[in-house]
């Protein structure tokens, strides 16, 4: 499906299908063996492993805790050297707990023969835990 290459617009393209709900072009954007680290020790830290664990059971998992429809995703900036993106972005939306999730992250991306092969992501962990986990 994918034709872009340049490890900047792979990672630009990823963003812009999570703030577009573009899940064909989501799934699309992960190498078969990815990999997405996400930090600190709430219930969805860890290494996920595979583009199906990331998309489906990373990412997909969150959707029961948002209120449909509120999630945006704003792309703040890019720095691209070699097969290394860093993509900062913004995601807000309301909780089924009554609140609001405002969030600003960064993720260091590895990208190779047009599909992301790796996440880093850095972010703030504790407002995850209180909008997100509250029970945890």
């Amino acid at each position: 499906m994918s034709e872009v290459t340049d490890p900047r617009a792979v990672v630009v393209r990823y963003v812009e299908a999570v703030r577009d709900g573009d899940a064909a072009v989501i799934r699309d954007s992960f190498a078969q063996d990815a990999t997405w680290h996400y930090p600190g020790d709430l219930p969805i830290s860890k290494v996920w492993r595979g583009r199906d664990a990331i998309v489906d059971d990373f990412l997909g998992g969150l959707g029961p805790i948002l209120v449909p429809g509120t999630m945006e995703v704003r792309l703040v900036s890019t720095i691209a050297e070699g097969d290394r993106v860093v993509a900062e972005w913004t995601s807000t939306a309301r909780t089924v707990y009554g609140g609001v999730y405002d969030n600003r992250c960064a993720g260091v991306c590895t990208v190779r023969d047009g599909r992301i092969t790796s996440v880093v992501e850095y972010t703030d962990t504790r407002h995850v835990a209180a909008a997100l986990f509250p029970g945890a």
